[in-house]
């Protein structure tokens, strides 16, 4: 790619960052559920954005945060991170600097090996305050392409393929938001 590309530049996507703390976040989960067993079925009251909680849930996880310690300080952290997308570029710089910090010391193996990977990605997470840019567009064509080949059960060659991958994606690029979501 480097070759085709010389001055392409890579921007990672916020969903995939915070995937991946999510991720964090529940394993550790995972691994406290085994001394306490009041976090089963607790998964997504830490995995999902507080505002999207109804009342009862954010009650439950008030109360599960005060009684669990690892759990709490990786979805803290999480939500500490969420925080950086809301930043200047030169803010999050900072911003990004001291989180690491502070995840790399937590002691919590899954959110250490989280933090590995963002500080190994650091420029590429910070070059998304340049370009805003994400890659959810393309995910769509590729669901829509990976849905054509299922429905076909396969083409007999690779041209019938390719003829189907640009169909698709003159369609998509022609069609509105609603008939996109009915054609799936």
């Amino acid at each position: 790619m480097i070759e085709t590309f010389p001055h392409a530049h890579q921007t990672i996507d916020k969903f995939h960052v915070m995937k991946l703390l999510g991720d964090a976040v529940d394993e550790t989960r995972r691994d406290e559920q085994k001394e306490m067993p009041q976090l089963k079925k607790s998964r997504y009251l830490w995995l999902r954005n507080e505002r999207d909680l109804s009342q009862q849930q954010k009650n439950r996880l008030a109360t599960l945060a005060l009684s669990t310690h690892k759990t709490a300080r990786a979805y803290q952290l999480r939500l500490a991170f969420q925080e950086f997308w809301q930043s200047s570029r030169r803010a999050a710089e900072l911003h990004l600097s001291i989180w690491c910090y502070w995840a790399a010391h937590s002691q919590l193996p899954a959110v250490v090996k989280a933090s590995k990977t963002i500080k190994e990605q650091r420029d590429g997470i910070l070059r998304w305050f340049e370009t805003r840019t994400t890659n959810g567009v393309s995910e769509a064509i590729n669901g829509l392409i990976q849905a054509a080949k299922r429905r076909a059960r396969g083409y007999r060659t690779t041209r019938s393929l390719i003829a189907m991958i640009y169909t698709i994606g003159a369609w998509y690029n022609y069609a509105g938001d609603s008939e996109k979501l009915a054609w799936r």
